[in-house]
């Protein structure tokens, strides 16, 4: 049975919809995978959706959630670093990547945290098929 996992920001505009992508095309096997915000933003941001399709990952279709449009209970929530107090979500297990957001900067940036967070969503799918999760 997939675990279900919501990845969390505050705009889920760029980090947390760039884990999503990647948990969606390396974990799909054994993650059921969502993405939210905890407050509304008009669209994804497109240095978020230029990175992830030059490594093949799709994101054209993808629009910013709050946290109402996924489930109410989930496996696993990871929280990407939330500037201020991170949401509550019924969960069996959390954690806070605390990474930055590269929004407003260049293109690199953007880049950097895409290698960051494929990296950080190979481990939690290692842990999950582990069963440590």
């Amino acid at each position: 049975m997939k675990k279900k996992v919501a990845f969390v920001c505050v705009h889920n505009s760029c980090r947390s919809q760039i884990a999503e992508g990647w948990a969606k095309k390396l974990g799909g096997h054994v993650l059921e995978v969502y993405s939210a915000g905890t407050e509304n933003y008009p669209e994804v941001k497109p240095g978020a959706v230029q990175v992830m399709e030059e490594v093949g990952v799709a994101m054209s279709g993808h629009y910013p959630k709050l946290l109402s449009d996924i489930p109410e209970e989930l496996d696993i929530l990871i929280t990407m670093g939330c500037n201020v107090a991170c949401p509550f979500v019924p969960c069996s297990h959390s954690e806070d990547w605390g990474l930055e957001d590269p929004s407003g900067g260049p293109i690199e940036g953007f880049r950097k945290t895409r290698d960051l967070i494929k990296a950080k969503v190979e481990d939690l799918i290692k842990r999950v098929e582990n069963k440590e999760i």
